[in-house]
């Protein structure tokens, strides 16, 4: 099984998210040896937002483009290549301003490609990444789950990754991480009894 596990936190270390999508990974490794895994940092990484050139990159012939429109053009291969290949993708997004870090919309505009991940009908928009499950680690300051505060987050993700097909989405939630240590201490461990639940049906 090929997993992609991603992260968008730009807290290093310090990250919250980038704690608990390392513990869903692990856990996955320990029930599925020989685990195939590809990460992306995307706080880290030079994953560039949508620009004028990326459009031209994609129109222009590989033996025309500029040294900009090359990088653009393979930017967006790799990432791509790497979604369309997973059967698993671990998310990290935490939420930022109510939404999600900039870092991880710019991978989103990525691997929203017409007639790759998606394609329009006569019936309406058909998603073509359907064959993947994604386990979003959502971590937030306060509590938003449920409620209006939530819909440039979760909300968001789990309609843009329904947008593309995909179905199987399960979320690990830590939230309250700001509202003192008690409740920072209850949203991890909320969290990570959510990542021993993944793993349950194997288990049995």
């Amino acid at each position: 099984m090929k997993v992609l596990h991603l992260d968008s936190s730009i807290l290093g270390d310090a990250s919250a998210s980038r704690q608990l999508t390392r513990e869903v990974v692990e856990a996955w490794k320990l029930n599925q040896p020989g685990l195939e895994v590809v990460y992306r940092d995307l706080a880290n990484d030079a994953t560039t937002h949508l620009s004028g050139q990326s459009f031209a990159a994609a129109a222009t012939p590989a033996e025309l483009r500029t040294h900009t429109q090359q990088h653009e053009a393979a930017l967006g291969a790799a990432i791509l290549e790497e979604f369309l290949a997973a059967e698993v993708i671990v998310l990290g997004a935490p939420m930022y301003n109510f939404s999600v870090p900039s870092q991880l919309k710019a991978w989103i505009d990525r691997i929203a490609v017409a007639g790759k991940t998606f394609r329009y009908t006569e019936n309406g928009p058909v998603g073509l990444a359907g064959d993947k499950r994604v386990v979003i680690v959502s971590t937030a300051g306060g509590l938003h789950a449920g409620q209006p505060s939530s819909i440039a987050h979760e909300d968001y993700l789990r309609l843009v990754l329904g947008f593309l097909g995909i179905t199987e989405i399960d979320v690990v939630r830590a939230q309250g991480l700001a509202m003192g240590p008690a409740a920072r201490e209850s949203g991890f461990a909320v969290a990570r009894q959510q990542i021993a639940e993944l793993f349950e049906p194997a288990l049995a």
